[in-house]
């Protein structure tokens, strides 16, 4: 691929935090970028050159988006893979279609993880609520239900302890199609981010140690611990695995347990990730910069940790009201999102704090 100039624009689906933050990189190294989106609170918008708010099934408004980009990238792993076959081959699109379609079935993600010799929690399918009890007896209590397609931020999920508790499951769950997964014993969680170029060439980022408070990615710290560092190689490589599997380019993030028996695969996620907020200042090139390096055929940065410790936290719903107590923090780098409404369990910003 023949590195693109800057100047050149870069078109994003998706509006939201991870779509700011791209652009903002991307501006940095002197590209634009044009958003599209649905309606609603797209905060993306207000640091982009253009913005089309128009439904991802629009097919005239795609074809525009697509014509006035050089190449386009995806903030979030839910945009809808068919409309985006119409404008393949007119743009080039990183990563791949191929990526999407695998992030968007749970089932098929652990199918192609496996295949690839990954560990991942015992699994069973529930396609109808007559096949929930099936699904629950064949991995065992507790359980967690899970909806194949869609959730995230702990969305679309049901934890189940008896079969006591199985009549409401599918409606609790939404109604939909299920993936039921034993709860796995684990001492830890964490990610691989890496980033790869359309040559082929993969850099990772140091996994932090993930802490979940309600579903929701509260920290991440650095050094993670022993135990991950310890489980780390071996996470690298199912992770560069899968992406050398989906000729992915841009950054690619897998969520893994760290359990007594290694590492144990949780979901992937083909965009840059909540857990890799903390690049920004705390490693030499951060995940938006290096997707947009790889996704518009620049050399790769350099994803050396910069500091001795990193600290990244969440601000989650009125978390944000802290923020006057945050700017006076010498040590707190403040990112606030922009958006209009602090709801419960919505990510509003994030701080991240260096210790050398």
């Amino acid at each position: 691929m023949t590195a693109l100039p800057p100047g050149s624009t870069i078109g994003i689906l998706g509006g939201g935090q991870l779509g700011r933050m791209l652009a903002m990189a991307a501006a940095q190294l002197g590209y634009r970028c044009h958003i599209y989106a649905p309606a609603g609170d797209n905060v993306a918008c207000e640091v982009a050159a253009a913005c089309t708010v128009a439904e991802y099934h629009d097919l005239d408004a795609l074809m525009n988006f697509a014509g006035s980009c050089d190449v386009i990238t995806f903030e979030f792993e839910n945009v809808p893979v068919e409309p985006l076959k119409s404008i393949f081959g007119r743009v080039p699109i990183y990563p791949p279609i191929t990526a999407l379609e695998v992030a968007q079935d749970r089932v098929a993600e652990k199918e192609f993880v496996r295949k690839l010799g990954g560990e991942t929690a015992a699994f069973a399918v529930a396609r109808s609520e007559i096949e929930v009890e099936g699904a629950v007896s064949a991995v065992g209590t507790p359980a967690i239900l899970k909806t194949i397609r869609m959730g995230y931020d702990g969305k679309g999920q049901v934890r189940v302890s008896a079969h006591s508790e199985l009549a409401s499951a599918w409606r609790r769950a939404g109604g939909q199609p299920l993936i039921a997964e034993a709860m796995v014993r684990f001492d830890a969680e964490f990610s691989v981010i890496l980033v790869r170029g359309t040559d082929g060439e993969i850099r990772y980022w140091d996994s932090t140690r993930n802490v979940h408070e309600d579903g929701i990615l509260a920290t991440c710290c650095l050094p993670a611990g022993p135990l991950i560092e310890s489980q780390q190689v071996a996470a690298r490589k199912m992770a560069g695995d899968v992406a050398d599997e989906l000729e992915y380019v841009g950054v690619f993030t897998a969520e893994f347990f760290a359990s007594a028996e290694g590492p144990l695969f949780n979901e992937i996620a083909p965009r840059v990730h909540n857990s890799g907020h903390w690049t920004i200042e705390g490693a030499e090139t951060s995940q938006f910069e290096n997707h947009i390096r790889a996704i518009c055929g620049l050399p790769l940065g350099s994803t050396a940790t910069i500091a001795d410790r990193v600290e990244m936290q969440n601000l989650i719903g009125d978390d944000g009201e802290r923020w006057a107590q945050l700017f006076s923090d010498p040590a707190a780098n403040v990112h606030l999102y922009g958006k209009a409404e602090a709801r419960t369990g919505r990510k509003i910003g994030h701080v991240t704090r260096l210790y050398r």
